[in-house]
């Protein structure tokens, strides 16, 4: 029953802005860590950005500043700012969540996972 909803996906130019969001829901409990993965054609899904229930977040080298995680508890929603889009960031992005324990970036320690939303940066 639980699900995930992932949008805001779309196509920009090379320092473009996009803002992800995710809808979790059918679960009680709703101090889960969250985080935002992404996947490239023949590869693997790698960790973006994670974010406790309580703020604690964790990011990838990557993202050099550029984007930010944040949520808001109170809807159930978790949001990715990217700033500064570079055509490496090229991916499908997706929501998952973690039903306990410590946060972690590691893609195979989470739960549930959305359908993922396109995001395509031109130069």
């Amino acid at each position: 029953q639980v699900r995930l909803v992932e949008s805001g996906g779309g196509s920009v130019t090379s320092g473009g802005s996009l803002e992800l969001s995710c809808v979790v829901s059918g679960y009680p409990y709703s101090r889960w860590c969250l985080g935002w993965f992404r996947r490239v054609p023949g590869g693997q899904r790698e960790a973006v950005s994670v974010i406790s229930y309580r703020g604690l977040t964790i990011y990838q080298g990557f993202v050099k500043g550029r984007f930010t995680i944040s949520r808001d508890n109170a809807k159930n929603m978790m949001y990715l700012q990217m700033n500064n889009l570079k055509p490496e960031d090229t991916a499908m992005y997706y929501c998952a969540a973690k039903v306990d324990g410590l946060c972690s970036d590691s893609s195979w320690s989470y739960n549930y996972w959305g359908q993922g939303t396109q995001v395509t940066v031109s130069s």
